[in-house]
């Protein structure tokens, strides 16, 4: 294995092509596929996709039918068929050919000397500005069937999937403009029968606002499918009798933009990028209607035929040409971001809400650290409690300082309580925790400096009892603070600590997307100034758990690893479910470069942070330990919560099921192919 090649990870290197056209020359325009196509052989490209008719030009009209044009069409494609013959991509070519009585706008794919296959057209539109049918055939009833091309007999049809024998996954299907804007696509059908990657060569010509038309149409086409949808269409050099064209490119893969080029280019212009199979398999086995959809549909999708070729792809560095995010629970879009922090924030304070409407409107009971996640825990108690129309004094807010709890955090605990207006107290857990300890037998009740696990979960333990016993006193319920991330590793006290709660509104929160929604709430003004200037101060603490006396407070991330990374992989094993070495190979392109790529919006630059693969490798190897062999009696066991994130929860009543007694061998196997 490489580790750094594309293809040895689930890729596949695929580009949306468009140029300049010349009118009714089929040879020049075979040129300039082939120049094209050469550039991008040299980009590792697994598949190049061409525009409709780009042989001879789109916009020809009648001259579609003089044989002159359509002779030059084939000796064209026979150069653009020996040209291919030292080249790596499958080409997708428009080209129009004769057959039987008609003619048929296809989509010729060539790959290293052979034509594959052939696809046409089937639904050539006939209104507005189109009157294809004067010239073109549809060939939407054209199954099973061979046509002559090339002075060979190939397979013919709507039917055709074109499969890389040695690219696990990719499986490539050609459809033709007007065929993406019907009710029913022919790329629907094929992606049914198993397609991954669908071509659209387009001659769409331009009209304001076409351009979103297009975006929408592929971005739908590419989540409805769970596929990789390529389009290309037609540039300058098409005639402006009474139109005009723009050379849109764009590839979307499962609903996300990976790649577009500028629109009205002078020249050649591409759009590449990498298409992750797996996560299209992936996505495809996980979402078990798609296959109920492809059983209902057996009739038209059970017998495409699937036409096999070697790729051949490189096993070298080619780099990584799609967008990935450092923090894949938080997007770098501001807008998008902005959104997602407006939704989540939300989804916690309607759960919280209804939760306390449903069981007669008890108190809430928190204890607040004056850390990340029982800060946004209470900011969302206080904004469920304004929506109800409730008094924030109905929050019972406890601070509960233990042996290394440091002045700074129980001072940001008392200012956030007392500026949110909540019932707020501290209650000392020390003088419990000594006697605890001295009963115990433990060594720190003797004056010995022995700061173990269970020192540490007696103070986190006896924060839970306290508090489930205030709320059986005062009439209440225990609201939960800890985080996805803590849940994904294990990092809390089980049964009587911080494991427990009867609700926890940020159990489907991941660390690094809290960090953002407290952002958020100051941003967006959710209270007072204030109360802002405490949420902020809160955020520039260290993450710890403050249960170890000392001069240096306490680092959670030094110890079980940066929750950046962790989040990084829990997103990609819990929604994707990917191997570990793919999971170090997308972090290292993430995280590997501090300057390059974005960051999320208002991310301070002091924490802008690198890592290089020797460090990803390592804690990769604590979060497959601690999340498949230790943690999962822990999730087993969680309170209710709302699911927030589509990345997925941890809940054993929703997104995630595992025994309590598994392993990580199999994921420690995987991760010892990555030689550091």
């Amino acid at each position: 294995m490489n580790f750094w090649s594309i293809y040895q990870h689930g890729f596949a290197r695929v580009a949306a092509c468009t140029g300049h056209t010349v009118i009714a020359d089929p040879h020049a325009n075979a040129e300039a596929v082939l120049r094209q196509a050469r550039a991008c052989a040299q980009e590792g490209v697994a598949v190049a996709v061409f525009p409709e008719l780009g042989l001879t030009g789109y916009s020809i009209e009648d001259l579609l039918l003089q044989d002159a044009v359509l002779d030059d069409v084939e000796e064209a494609l026979r150069a653009v068929v020996a040209g291919s013959a030292d080249l790596l991509p499958a080409l997708v070519v428009g080209a129009p050919l004769r057959h039987r009585h008609r003619i048929y706008n296809c989509a010729v794919i060539v790959h290293r000397g052979r034509i594959l296959g052939v696809a046409p057209k089937s639904y050539p539109p006939n209104y507005r500005e189109f009157y294809e049918r004067r010239q073109i055939a549809s060939g939407e009833d054209e199954r099973g069937g061979t046509i002559r091309v090339g002075g060979a007999e190939v397979p013919f049809g709507v039917d055709l999937l074109f499969e890389a024998a040695d690219v696990p996954g990719l499986v490539l299907h050609a459809e033709i403009c007007e065929d993406m804007w019907v009710p029913v696509p022919p790329s629907a059908e094929a992606a049914l029968a198993g397609a991954t990657v669908l071509a659209n060569l387009s001659g769409s010509p331009i009209t304001v606002g076409r351009a979103e038309d297009r975006r929408l149409l592929c971005r739908a086409a590419s989540s409805r499918c769970l596929a990789a949808y390529v389009y290309s269409a037609a540039g300058l050099g098409e005639s402006t009798t009474d139109l005009s064209w723009d050379g849109q490119t764009m590839i979307y893969e499962n609903g996300a933009l990976l790649a577009e080029s500028e629109r009205f280019p002078l020249g050649d212009q591409y759009a590449v990028a990498d298409v992750d199979l797996d996560l299209l398999r992936q996505e495809r086995a996980r979402t078990g209607t798609f296959d109920d959809n492809r059983r209902a549909h057996a009739g038209r999708t059970g017998d495409f035929r699937r036409i096999g070729f070697e790729l051949d792809p490189p096993v070298t560095d080619l780099g990584l040409k799609r967008r990935v995010e450092r923090f894949p629970f938080v997007p770098a879009d501001a807008e998008r971001l902005a959104l997602d922090c407006y939704e989540a924030y939300n989804i916690q304070v309607a759960g919280l809400q209804q939760r306390l409407a449903s069981i007669g409107g008890p108190k809430v009971v928190i204890g607040v650290s004056g850390g990340l996640d029982s800060t946004h825990a209470l900011i969302v108690a206080a904004r469920a409690m304004d929506r109800a129309g409730r008094p924030r004094s109905d929050i019972l807010a406890f601070t509960l300082p233990g042996f290394a709890t440091s002045d700074h955090t129980k001072d940001n605990a008392h200012k956030l309580m007392n500026s949110l207006g909540v019932t707020a107290a501290e209650l000392d857990i020390t003088p419990t925790a000594r006697l605890m300890l001295q009963e115990m037998g433990h060594p720190f009740a003797s004056g010995e400096p022995v700061y173990d696990v269970t020192f540490e979960n007696v103070q986190a333990g006896l924060r839970t009892d306290y508090l489930f016993r205030l709320a059986n006193q005062r009439g209440g319920i225990v609201l939960g603070t800890g985080d996805l991330s803590e849940l994904a590793l294990g990092w809390s006290t089980y049964g009587v600590g911080d494991q427990m709660s009867h609700y926890n509104v940020n159990g489907g929160v991941p660390k690094t997307l809290i960090q953002h929604l407290i952002r958020w709430v100051i941003g967006s003004e959710q209270f007072d100034k204030e109360t802002g200037r405490t949420l902020a101060a809160i955020l520039d603490t260290e993450i710890s758990p403050e249960l170890v006396p000392g001069e240096e407070m306490q680092s959670t991330e030094s110890k079980i690893g940066p929750y950046a990374l962790h989040d990084f992989t829990l997103f990609h094993v819990l929604r994707y479910g990917f191997r570990p070495s793919k999971i170090a190979f997308l972090a290292w392109h993430a995280w590997h470069d501090p300057h390059a790529g974005a960051w999320p919006p208002g991310f301070p630059e002091a924490k802008r942070v690198a890592y290089d693969l020797a460090e990803i490798r390592r804690w990769l190897e604590v979060f497959c330990r601690r999340f498949f062999a230790f943690a999962q009696f822990k999730r087993s066991a969680m309170p209710n919560g709302p699911k927030v994130s589509a990345g997925g929860s941890l809940s054993p009543r929703g997104d995630w099921r595992a025994p309590s007694d598994g392993n990580a061998t199999a994921w420690l196997r995987d991760l010892g192919r990555i030689d550091v």
